[in-house]
């Protein structure tokens, strides 16, 4: 009863629980453990580290880890097994553990047990604790002393402890690596012994002088014992210790590359191709050209598919770094062979044909990394081999669906884009060959073909008009069944089509969409077609998709989500009818578009739960609502010129008052309204942009290019109106020659040129305020609201996330009451928090450091009414801290001196590798009342009683 319990606990997936329920959980395991049925025991034991992943913090670490100490102590072998393995498996949570000492000794008691299975499972439980405990001298000992047991397990399990430990300490590994010598030399042990025991030389390299005696140890090996396993262990341990002392790479690379020429064994060949692969990854930049070479000589003369493939793995890594260049930079000693007569372009022209697909992959990839980074004077040729070998390989693999076909078939479209990104000029004829290609291929290779499509019409929107046609014939045919792959296809293929189309879809292409959706789409499918829709602009598609998709959803919640992305494509669509010069018609479908996203917004605020609270959805669109609020009046401020034009005696007014801007009459400090207002809206958008940690980087990119937006049109205000002489144009430069990534970006970065360039000729020709002024914002509003909006990937799906956890210490016992502190006392604030991940943790940002934000304010006054200064009554520090496996912790020293309640706030935030800090939050507040301390309430009350009395005179008596 009580281990269901348990596991009624640690089922839930919410992070909200209170303590109460950690210790409720913790307690429930405590009675499985003290059961008298092993099966119970052995139960409550595997269900720890559930424990530790849901109250991952110190305290209930540390009174587990205790716990199962105490059953390791006392329980069976087995029993002492599973305590191994959870342990073994909440490897990150060891260091949590407060009292080491003692869960050291409880477990460090078995080892001098009888049983040799015992004392090996101990061993192992302290290879497994080295990183809490690496420089304790009784665990070195002991596994210095197990190294000479008769008993082949106990002495596999000293091996991996000391493995462990030469990790982790220098002392140890210094230590040790005699002894690991002698025993690898020596003739009494078995073979089978030395071949577990030379992978311990890889942790061998905390100092130069144990790095070089290792090396000299492995280099004995490898020339004294030639057999196969023997080779191979002592090449890989040669490799990764070469790896991480770093120094021996170049060295080590002409070993492997030896062993590969020259060594007819194919197990020892593998190994080598193997190692050789992990150095290109490592430490590409210390590959020389003759390494190269050398590899690609022997690529060349391999007759092994399964080797050659590995070679061209190598050379395919290789070939994306420095070490192409390398390769290409000096070839011959100085004289100059063009690059297509090279040994590498040979090879990997000769593999693009091989029968082996996966061998062809990765000498496309080779020949379109050399293309790309190789700008030479015969490059024509290359291209076109290039370009010849990757059309070859995907007309060979787009008709078959196996799955190494259709890797291939990913990799080869992937080399593709990225050479059309680097060559433009081969756009043209590569996309009419994929074209040609859709018709024939199966449909998961159609999938991947219209995501390079799509690729490649985002990058050069000119491609699009001509695809158009093919695609929307293909559409007509595309589905006849309702399988998986024939929904992604339909999704995928409205997706090229949107983005051909460039948001401007005719009423052709949506009646052929609509029908193949009514025909064999289901609600998710349409869904997606709808939301990529609403990304690529296309507004009015995307609201009819959510109108009819909206009602058949299980959960009111969805329905509410739905209706409210069908408001937010009505209003943009209200939005895209705006015609140039046409103010009144601007305002008109402003207002329009805010009914709507008054609607939208009341619907998204229903659709939101606790578990999925829309933070982001919600803040963008009250942002958007705002923004065109502020650009409504701003037509209307420019329109007040004609209504309301400055008076006769402004310019008497202007020179008397000193002000210039009071010759424009009233309109100026209403355009002094109007730019502070976009400013602030700028802010919005930044700090909305700071808060969105998990988000994607074109969602990033469309928050920013909101907020130049908003920055945009102040400073036009300001160059126009407000401040002509000190607005400068300098800081903005060329926009348009950033590279653009989508066709909202392009749109927006075109509109921002064209308006700075007007603003640009206006400011010099004519002085303001004018009416050519006004219509020259007006212009610029209209322009803005003229590109779709993009609702991007964040808005709709979240790939990563990241959450903070915080405790405080010392905590209240209840939420409501305040902690004690005396006022001659300062408080000690521990502060600890785990960072939490999804499924994807890192996907595109990972955190390096958490800021710690600690302010106090005080809330009320209960001493004597007197004026106290500023900066004793709050305090403000600021503390970062680096999480080691999801964990972090940190102390404050708060000063609370005046007497009263004060209110303590601890704000986190991340830092990123980047160094940007992102305001991600957690917030969490206490209250602390400061109490006056027991001697100086006693000596108030003593003055109190007292009262008016003279304080007796102070002599030389008084004083003994």
């Amino acid at each position: 009863m009580s281990l269901s319990t348990a596991r009624s606990f640690l089922s839930e997936a919410c992070y909200g629980e209170q303590e109460l329920d950690a210790n409720s959980a913790l307690m429930e395991l405590d009675k499985g453990l003290r059961s008298g049925k092993l099966g119970e025991q052995c139960e409550a034991v595997v269900l720890f580290p559930k424990l530790f992943q849901k109250y991952p913090f110190p305290i209930l670490i540390n009174s587990a880890f205790l716990k199962l100490a105490d059953i390791f102590r006392l329980g069976n072998n087995f029993l002492r097994l599973c305590v191994l393995k959870v342990t073994q498996q909440s490897e990150k949570h060891l260091e949590k553990i407060l009292n080491v000492d003692e869960f050291v000794k409880r477990v460090f008691s078995v080892i001098h047990s009888n049983d040799p299975v015992a004392r090996a499972i101990t061993l192992r439980m302290l290879g497994s604790l080295a990183s809490i405990i690496p420089e304790r001298k009784n665990a070195h000992h002991t596994i210095r002393q197990s190294l000479d047991s008769h008993d082949n397990v106990e002495v596999e399990a000293a091996i991996f402890a000391a493995a462990s430990f030469s990790a982790q300490s220098k002392d140890f590994a210094a230590g040790i690596c005699n002894k690991v010598s002698e025993m690898i030399q020596g003739l009494d042990t078995p073979v089978e012994l030395k071949l577990k025991l030379i992978p311990m030389l890889q942790h061998m390299h905390h100092d130069a002088s144990l790095a070089s005696s290792s090396r000299e140890l492995l280099q004995h090996l490898v020339n004294s014992y030639p057999s196969t396993p023997m080779v191979i262990v002592s090449l890989h341990t040669f490799t990764q210790l070469a790896a991480s002392s770093l120094i021996d790479i170049p060295k080590q690379l002409q070993l492997l590359l030896q062993y590969l020429k020259d060594d007819p064994r194919k197990a020892v060949k593998r190994l080598a191709v193997n190692d050789l692969k992990l150095l290109a990854k490592k430490a590409p930049h210390l590959w020389i050209r003759e390494n190269t070479q050398m590899l690609c000589e022997c690529a060349l003369t391999i007759p092994y598919n399964s080797l050659k493939l590995g070679m061209l793995a190598v050379l395919s890594t290789l070939s994306g770094t420095i070490a192409i260049k390398q390769y290409f930079s000096n070839v011959g000693g100085g004289s100059l062979v063009p690059p297509r007569l090279t040994d590498l372009v040979k090879l990997a022209q000769e593999c693009c044909y091989h029968s082996n697909l996966a061998v062809a992959a990765h000498g496309v990839i080779v020949l379109t990394n050399i293309a790309i980074s190789c700008p030479e004077k015969d490059i024509v040729q290359l291209e076109q081999d290039t370009v010849l070998g990757v059309e070859s390989l995907l007309m060979l693999c787009s008709q078959d669906n196996s799955p190494s076909a259709q890797a291939t078939l990913k990799t080869a479209l992937t080399s593709l884009v990225k050479l059309l990104k680097s060559r433009p000029h081969l756009s043209q004829s590569a996309v009419e060959f994929l074209l040609g290609q859709l018709h024939l291929s199966c449909d998961s290779s159609r999938v991947l073909m219209c995501h390079a499509l799509a690729a490649i019409a985002t990058h050069l929107p000119v491609l699009g008009d001509g695809m158009l046609g093919d695609l929307v014939d293909l559409y007509r045919v595309a589905s006849h069944s309702s399988t998986d792959k024939q929904q992604e296809l339909l999704v995928s293929l409205a997706t090229v089509i949107f983005v051909a189309s460039q948001s401007s879809l005719s009423a052709e292409v949506k009646t052929v969409i609509k029908q193949q959706l009514e025909n064999v789409a289901n609600g998710w499918t349409v869904y997606r077609i709808a939301r990529q829709a609403s990304r690529m602009g296309c507004h009015e598609f995307s609201s009819e998709l959510y109108q009819c998709v909206r009602t058949r959803v299980a959960s009111e919640h969805f329905y509410f989500w739905l209706s409210s992305l069908k408001e937010f494509s009505q209003a943009e669509q209200c939005l895209s009818h705006v015609e140039d010069g046409d103010y009144s018609g601007a305002m008109s479908a402003i207002a329009e578009a805010l009914r709507s996203y008054q609607k939208g917004i009341a619907s998204l605020t229903a659709a939101s739960t606790p578990l999925s609270p829309l933070t982001f959805q919600c803040e963008f669109i009250k942002l958007r609502i705002d923004t065109l609020q502020a650009l409504s009046q701003l037509i209307c401020t420019c329109n007040s010129l004609k209504t309301s034009p400055p008076p006769a005696i402004a310019t008497t007014i202007a020179l008397t008052s000193g002000n210039d801007l009071q010759r424009c009459g009233r309109i100026s400090m209403q355009m002094k309204v109007c730019m502070d207002e976009f400013r602030s809206l700028a802010a919005r958008y930044a700090d909305l942009h700071q808060s969105s940690f998990d988000a994607d980087y074109a969602t990033l990119r469309n928050v920013e290019l909101q907020q130049q937006s908003c920055l945009l049109v102040s400073h036009v205000i300001e160059a126009l109106i407000l401040d002509p002489q000190a607005a400068s144009f300098q800081e903005y430069g060329t926009v348009g020659s950033v590279q653009t990534e989508s066709e909202y970006e392009r749109r927006m970065m075109s509109v921002f040129n064209h308006v700075l360039e007007e603003v640009e000729s206006l400011t010099k020709k004519h002085p303001p305020v004018s009416h050519l002024h006004t219509s020259c914002l007006c212009d610029a509003v209209i322009a803005l609201l003229k590109v779709p909006l993009s609702f991007q990937r964040y808005f709709f799906q979240k790939l990563q996330s990241t959450s903070i956890k915080l405790a405080l210490s010392p905590s209240p016992r209840t939420p409501s009451e305040p902690i004690p502190v005396q006022n001659t006392q300062q408080l000690t604030l521990k502060v600890e928090g785990v960072v939490q991940h999804g499924s994807t943790p890192g996907l595109f940002r990972k955190i390096q450091s958490v800021c710690l934000n600690v302010t106090s304010v005080l809330q009320s006054k209960t001493g004597p009414d007197y004026k106290i200064p500023l900066d004793t009554k709050t305090n403000e520090i600021k503390q970062r801290v680096e999480p080691h496996n999801d964990y972090f912790s940190t102390q404050f020293l708060l000063n609370f001196s005046i007497l009263g309640t004060h209110t303590v706030t601890v704000e986190a935030s991340v830092v990123d590798e980047s160094g940007i800090e992102w305001k991600t939050g957690p917030k969490t507040t206490v209250s602390v009342k400061s109490l006056e301390d027991p001697y100086s309430q006693q000596l108030r009350h003593q003055l109190q009683q007292g009262g008016a009395q003279p304080a007796p005179q102070r002599s030389t008596y008084t004083r003994f």
